[in-house]
């Protein structure tokens, strides 16, 4: 997993609310075993009509809007089934951040373990987001994860909370099979004494 760093972002505003995960991918597209080419899966069903063509008036579809690193959301972001392919298409796709007013527990989690950052801000501060996203021109947010801070440079800041051991493996990369491996050379000795007393 990539570390995450601070940056600048232009920001995507997806404007539904309960956007549940068969949505973000659907399940036609679940036969990967890898992490990686589900971005180009990402809101199929929204982005493209049915004979296949591009649906040029979704947002993500929109040239204003290419590049985004921000998604902002509404709601319920990511309800529905429990697929880690969620967070995986979101993030293959680009997104680093996603804001919203609230997220699905298990889909939050599994942002986090993805190496993406998911921001829970009060319903005003999305509402000027979204205003902001709609009708400036490659509007952009600073996020600053050391500092929990978000702003923009028009003179808007929000403090974000994050958990303490969530913002670590973040900034240090780590996901559940680094954390695992970081503890090594305490299992190989635990292996070697257990296999010991086997004999």
């Amino acid at each position: 997993m990539q570390p995450f760093i601070d940056f600048k972002g232009k920001v995507m505003p997806l404007d539904r609310i309960n956007v549940d995960t068969d949505q973000i991918i659907p399940k036609q597209f679940l036969k990967r075993i890898e992490r990686t080419g589900f971005g180009e899966f990402l809101f199929y069903d929204w982005r493209f009509n049915d004979d296949g063509s591009t649906n040029e008036e979704f947002i993500l579809n929109k040239p204003e809007y290419k590049n985004c690193e921000i998604l902002l959301a509404r709601d319920n972001f990511g309800s529905g089934s429990s697929r880690e392919h969620a967070p995986w298409a979101l993030s293959d796709y680009g997104f680093k951040v996603i804001l919203s007013p609230s997220f699905a527990d298990i889909f939050y989690n599994n942002c986090f373990k993805n190496g993406m950052l998911p921001i829970t801000l009060p319903a005003d501060d999305i509402n000027y987001l979204f205003d902001n996203a709609f009708n400036k021109k490659d509007y952009s947010i600073e996020v600053k994860l050391y500092e929990e801070l978000l702003n923009d440079h028009y003179g808007w800041t929000a403090n974000i909370i994050i958990d303490s051991y969530r913002k670590k493996c973040l900034i240090e990369g780590l996901d559940d099979i680094a954390i695992t491996l970081q503890l090594l050379e305490n299992i190989n000795k635990y292996e070697d004494n257990h296999r010991t007393h086997l004999i």
